[in-house]
């Protein structure tokens, strides 16, 4: 039994005074606020652990390397290619390590992986074919991070095209050889136009699910063009919508697609964070969330790696795009930021008696904290991952400040080994 004695604790939806949390095998056993006993102190403002609902590991390679010209997601599509092609499952192993200790250090203590990259460069699979799984498996393992592997599908380059170039890694050859080599753990469809219509029949029933949904206009365009529907309207007609399914993105949606979204009480994965660095776009999420979609965030690209700066994305783009202010509460914000029901993880993303001991504590007398609070509005609308002090995850402490410089060394070893 492990007991602690928190400062200031989000708790049943406010921030409480002198919060004891006891811990046994990994789950809290007690939960007492305004406590006046004893337990090893725990100075600052804590949180439940955050879920990061949608990650492509491998993209943290990308950071720094793609802003030298203009373009559009397309034109970042061809370097994330590049990565793709030189990743090896050793080589992705040392990686994601390196990614995931990342995450936690920022305060994700769940993490929903939408992995593609299943097979050799030249689309043979490996011997056993799992290896590429497995390396992710592992390295989430060693980094301390719980992990949802949403193994994705991808079969062609576009609405029934054969997948070209390095896409080739990505391919099973159909959805059936899919499921056979996936199995029926969480499953992803890349997008609809990836899969095609005569083979999502294979999905359904499967949750979680997770989708890339109308990232970008190009995508909604061609979909019209190939089946006359947008791509909600196609997972819809096909029955892929509901509480089991979380599409990501969701940025370029018609009112009937949100009304389609809200009404199947499908959830979607917003990642403000990519969709400003890809120029994508900036998604309806509050009407998303208002019409009976349940929200989450995720890291995608790892362009930016930080929870709190993906929770004030969403209230700064919806002030950006409807020139107001005021969307979001923080107390809402936090429920999105704490989702873990998206990913498929049970117990999570609440100080609670019997939930999943996981515990962020923010320092609240930084630079960037000091004076605001020390409240709800301080985790959404002040901190930063620089302010992360510890980070608990099943009740085992997974990250405290002193392992920064190790977590650096260790990202730049794995992405220097990539690019060389």
């Amino acid at each position: 039994m492990t007991a602690y004695l928190l400062e200031r604790a989000w708790v049943d939806g406010a921030v409480r005074d002198t919060v004891r949390v006891e811990i046994a095998d990994g789950r809290f056993a007690s939960v007492e606020v305004d406590s006046d006993r004893t337990a090893t102190p725990v100075r600052g403002l804590t949180l439940p652990g955050l879920a990061n609902a949608h990650s492509h590991a491998f993209h943290r390679a990308l950071r720094g390397r793609t802003q030298q010209e203009r373009g559009s997601f397309w034109t970042w599509r061809t370097r994330m290619y590049a990565v793709a092609e030189r990743l090896e499952p050793d080589s992705y192993f040392a990686l994601a390590r390196a990614t995931y200790r990342e995450m936690v250090a920022t305060g994700y203590t769940s993490v929903a992986e939408f992995h593609y990259v299943h097979h050799r460069p030249d689309g043979t699979p490996y011997a056993p074919p799992d290896d590429m799984e497995s390396a992710l498996r592992h390295a989430a393992a060693e980094a301390g991070i719980r992990m949802s592997l949403m193994d994705a599908c991808y079969l062609s380059s576009g609405f029934g095209k054969p997948p070209e170039g390095i896409q080739v890694r990505f391919s099973d050859g159909d959805a059936a050889a899919w499921a056979r080599r996936a199995g029926s753990g969480p499953a992803a469809i890349h997008s609809v136009r990836a899969v095609p219509r005569d083979q999502l029949h294979v999905f359904r029933g499967r949750a979680p699910l997770h989708v890339h949904l109308s990232e970008q206009r190009a995508e909604n365009e061609a979909c019209l063009e190939a089946y006359g529907v947008t791509p909600t309207r196609l997972l819809h007609d096909e029955s892929l919508l509901g509480p089991g399914t979380t599409v990501v993105h969701a940025t370029h949606l018609t009112d009937d697609d949100i009304e389609l979204l809200g009404t199947s009480r499908t959830s979607v994965c917003i990642t403000p964070t990519t969709e400003r660095d890809l120029a994508d776009g900036i998604g309806p999420a509050r009407r998303l969330l208002d019409a009976g979609c349940s929200l989450s965030i995720g890291s995608d690209s790892q362009a930016v790696v930080d929870p709190f700066e993906e929770l004030r994305g969403l209230e700064m783009d919806e002030r950006l795009a409807t020139e107001r202010r005021g969307h979001w509460t923080a107390a809402e914000l936090l429920d999105v930021g704490t989702n873990h029901a998206a990913i498929g993880i049970d117990g999570a993303g609440r100080i609670e008696v019997g939930g999943l001991a996981d515990l962020v504590t923010l320092d609240t007398a930084s630079p960037r904290t000091a004076g605001t609070g020390a409240d709800e509005q301080t985790a959404v609308f002040a901190a930063t991952a620089q302010d992360v002090r510890q980070v608990v995850a099943g009740g085992r402490v997974v990250y405290t400040r002193d392992d920064d410089e190790e977590i650096g060394r260790e990202l730049d070893s794995a992405i220097g080994r990539l690019w060389a």
